[in-house]
């Protein structure tokens, strides 16, 4: 999977603005987040997003600086060790979600259905996931485990 660009997020941006108003909502952003198994109340939205809509350049400013934080780009202080653990749980979550049947990997099948229930599939991708997934995957198994899949996420936030 390659890092998400500008164009890819302002598809998303898109797909999320569901009323056309030209703001992601925090509704909105926990609509797209409760699909994927993500719960979180609105308090902890706000209190992430720091607003209660986000415009295109908020969007794309707050995905800036969410991920790179999120993934360890800003120096990992001593004693911020929590930090990691919350990013290592993080992914395991993630993980979860995309491994549908729950046998430690990712194929191709589970990526494309997640992806349609996110509503960024479309019939001409297909062979895109396979190549999404054979560019990380180290041991050439047509599948993802989780060091796979966290290498993938390290480098596509990134």
């Amino acid at each position: 999977m390659s890092p998400l660009n500008t164009n890819d997020l302002h598809r998303i941006f898109e797909k999320l603005d569901q009323n056309g108003d030209g703001f992601v909502s925090l509704d909105e952003l926990r609509s797209l987040l409760e699909r994927i198994g993500v719960h979180s109340t609105q308090e902890e939205l706000q209190a992430l997003v720091g607003k209660t809509r986000l415009d295109l350049i908020d969007f794309l400013l707050f995905y800036d600086t969410n991920v790179k934080q999120k993934n360890g780009h800003d120096q990992i202080v001593e004693g911020e060790n929590e930090e990691h653990d919350d990013l290592e749980r993080d992914l395991a979550k993630a993980f979860e979600v995309y491994d549908l049947n729950g046998d430690g990997y990712i194929s191709c099948e589970e990526l494309q259905s997640v992806l349609s229930r996110l509503g960024f599939w479309s019939e001409g991708c297909g062979r895109d996931c396979s190549s999404m997934i054979k560019v990380y995957d180290m041991n050439s198994d047509g599948l993802l485990d989780f060091d796979e899949f966290k290498k993938m996420m390290l480098v596509t936030n990134s």
